[in-house]
């Protein structure tokens, strides 16, 4: 039962997250189950990837979209490189040591956060890459 409310504190936790900031999955949900729970580093980023395959944040993109904050084009775009880019690093991280996985987490978590700290500008709320697709599917 501790292990079942762990694993919805986490779930909310990353939700709330990813609604709010766009986050959750390697941010929240990897550590959280490494430390709370004793998961193994790799069985946490698979356990994550696996979350992250179900349309669990449907309802705040949905949200965001209505609001004119969603560009499909870019999420189709990366999505088709996220597809084939889960690939070759599940690969490269099960070729790897638990050690080496984990460190190599931590330097990134790092060096996202001293960017985010430190370095990026202050942008438009509605600055997008590409001009925004009008489709009137969530109104």
């Amino acid at each position: 039962m501790q292990t079942l409310i762990i694993l919805i504190i986490i779930g909310i936790a990353a939700g709330m997250l990813g609604g709010m900031v766009g986050v959750g999955g390697g941010i929240v949900i990897v550590p959280a189950l490494v430390f709370f729970l004793g998961f193994s580093q790799k069985m946490a980023q698979g356990t994550s990837l696996g979350i992250l395959l179900l349309p669990v944040g449907l309802l705040g993109v949905i949200q965001y979209y209505k609001e004119g904050y969603v560009d499909m084009r870019v999420v189709l775009i990366i999505s088709a490189g996220f597809f084939l880019g889960s690939l070759l690093g599940s690969k490269l991280a099960l070729s790897l040591s638990q050690e080496t996985v984990k460190k190599i987490f931590a330097v990134l978590l790092i060096i996202v956060a001293v960017k985010m700290l430190f370095f990026d500008k202050v942008k438009s709320e509605n600055t997008t890459p590409l001009p925004p697709i009008k489709n009137e599917l969530f109104k």
